[in-house]
């Protein structure tokens, strides 16, 4: 599908678009405190599915690994011990690993306070040759937390998904006294994928 020409408006002209997926948030959040993370300071991230290596230390480490992720091509993808331990995440992963290729899976915790300046991750927009679609599922998260794409804010919920344009600069201010927490899930941008990213929805 080139998504150049899909029906009602130019999604390419498109920064942020929510899906018509929603995922049980409380569901999530148990899950996630059950695995017991851990305190830390600022930002956590929590690897769900990961380069086979680094899950199974008897993989060699391919000789064309890049610190950037990109399409995923250059590795073979594992879950992790948290995400086996995790039914619902795991089907919540499953929910696109049925239609597409399923590479780099995390938890992403924000302190309290906390602030993540403003920045862009070149390979994360429809728009690259070489890419993947990183799609947002905030799991907890309090109203002070704002989560800025090209200087305007993006209104996420707990359970909702998101694909974003994080090409474009983006930040994050965690105003509030608890830890925000994201789920975010890379995949190779099939015709399903692209679907997804219908205006319609």
């Amino acid at each position: 599908m080139d998504m150049t020409k899909l029906p009602g408006s130019d999604v390419l002209a498109q920064d942020r678009i929510r899906l018509a997926l929603n995922f049980d948030a409380p569901r999530m959040q148990a899950e996630v405190h059950a695995l017991n993370l851990g305190t830390f300071i600022y930002y956590d991230v929590a690897p769900l599915r990961a380069p086979a290596h680094l899950v199974d230390p008897s993989i060699a480490t391919p000789t064309s690994a890049v610190d950037d992720y990109a399409d995923g091509s250059w590795t073979e993808w594992l879950d992790t011990r948290a995400l086996k331990e995790s039914p619902y995440l795991t089907e919540v992963v499953d929910t696109f690993r049925a239609h597409t290729r399923v590479t780099l899976v995390r938890l992403l915790r924000l302190e309290a306070g906390a602030v993540v300046k403003e920045h862009n991750d070149p390979t994360l927009a429809l728009e690259q040759q070489k890419s993947v679609i990183r799609l947002t599922i905030p799991i907890q998260s309090n109203h002070r937390v704002v989560f800025f794409l090209n200087r305007v804010t993006v209104p996420m919920l707990p359970g909702e998904c998101w694909y974003l344009r994080l090409s474009d600069p983006h930040s994050i201010v965690n105003a509030g006294d608890s830890e925000r927490i994201n789920m975010t899930i890379d995949m190779l941008p099939n015709n399903w994928v692209k679907s997804l990213l219908l205006p319609s929805q």
